[in-house]
């Protein structure tokens, strides 16, 4: 039988805390199991609205508590000294613990005689499973990358090509001012997007670059948008590509390729399959197509990421979908799809969406049309 959980941690920093409490709190906190139980310790600040508004079992008072472990261990008590406290009070030796679980409070709690265990991949595997609730809580995410992309798709049409710029209402358009226009939607409906990709020709080619300055018109443009439901905490997670002007054929041919891509690996996804043959599916339909991967010392090309990973209340939740990690996809576990090719001087392209995996399939959670041209 494995020992109960316990952690020190605030809610932003740690998605384990929010899955365990579902409580928001912005500063570190202890929370425990014992007895099949939940147990939170808070400060008067948080006490009333975590008693009120969590799922935490017990809800403690932090300050008695503090001045029951100073009585015994003295003046200087704190954190450490209230969790060994608290084990004495529910016959609690072991606990188990997240792998970046703190260090310094770690050592403290062995020396005042506890046992902590490190749970390895995650302090709470069943996370990777979603429930119907969760499901829809993701899909409202994937909605609130639809409205951005809405927005943006309607400031580039109406955007007009001078040279080599796009200009918006007299203005140059910009990645930063289109990613704060297709953001702004997004909060006044409820979301928090943060860090935003919107990278246009070869920016796009780093998968991970943000993206700045003017947005050229006949480029490539990447937008991965995955804004965090501030209701609930869960994250959406949607890419599309655009391009504003007349595309050429061969960026016609590298968009039609990766949506073929997105389209093989959704088929074969199911529950049990390993995540390696799902990646391996899109390896083959580039490979099939004369896209070529390659390493360089200046960086590589092609398709050099995995094809997905798993969302929730963190943005890459449990689960894999890549050459190296053999992880068999399990059923109502939630994945990203988004195969990408990266060519420098020709430009990006990716499309992402977000499936519930299912015993015969897979349920999609996103959706948003693929029109891709503007003109």
């Amino acid at each position: 039988m494995l020992p109960p959980p316990l952690l020190y941690t605030d809610t932003h920093a740690s998605a384990d805390m929010l899955y365990f409490g579902r409580v928001e709190v912005h500063d570190p906190f202890i929370a425990f199991g014992a007895g099949g139980k939940k147990i939170t310790v808070q400060r008067t600040l948080e006490f009333g609205r975590v008693k009120r508004t969590s799922d935490f079992d017990v809800v403690l008072p932090q300050e008695p508590w503090l001045a029951k472990a100073q009585e015994r261990y003295g003046p200087r008590a704190g954190v450490a000294e209230i969790i060994a406290t608290l084990a004495r009070k529910y016959g609690l030796r072991r606990f188990r613990v997240a792998d970046d679980f703190p260090a310094a409070l770690h050592g403290k709690l062995i020396k005042l005689g506890l046992k902590l265990d490190f749970a390895g991949d995650q302090l709470f595997p069943e996370r990777e499973i979603k429930t119907d609730w969760e499901a829809a809580c993701i899909r409202e995410g994937n909605r609130l990358c639809s409205v951005g992309y809405t927005v943006a798709e309607k400031i580039l049409r109406a955007a007009r090509i001078k040279g080599r710029t796009l200009v918006h209402r007299g203005k140059v358009l910009t990645s930063e001012s289109l990613r704060f226009a297709l953001e702004t939607a997004i909060r006044e409906q409820g979301g928090d997007p943060r860090d935003t990709i919107l990278a246009c020709g070869d920016q796009a080619c780093d998968p991970h670059e943000r993206g700045s300055g003017p947005l050229r018109p006949h480029e490539l443009i990447i937008i991965d948008v995955f804004p965090r439901v501030t209701k609930t905490g869960y994250f959406g997670d949607m890419t599309r590509t655009y391009l504003k002007g007349r595309p050429r054929e061969v960026q016609r041919r590298l968009v039609a390729t990766v949506r073929e891509a997105q389209k093989r690996a959704t088929r074969v996804m199911r529950a049990g399959v390993d995540g390696r043959l799902v990646h391996r599916a899109v390896t083959e339909c580039f490979a099939d197509a004369g896209y070529e991967t390659r390493h360089t010392k200046s960086g590589s090309v092609g398709f050099f990421h995995g094809t997905g990973h798993g969302l929730g209340l963190a943005v890459h939740d449990p689960g894999r979908m890549s050459p190296s990690v053999a992880s068999p996809l399990k059923k109502g576990s939630v994945m990203t799809v988004e195969p990408g090719l990266y060519y420098p001087g020709l430009g990006g392209c990716r499309w992402e969406d977000v499936v519930q995996v299912t015993a015969t399939g897979t349920k999609p959670l996103s959706k948003h049309p693929y029109d891709w041209e503007i003109r």
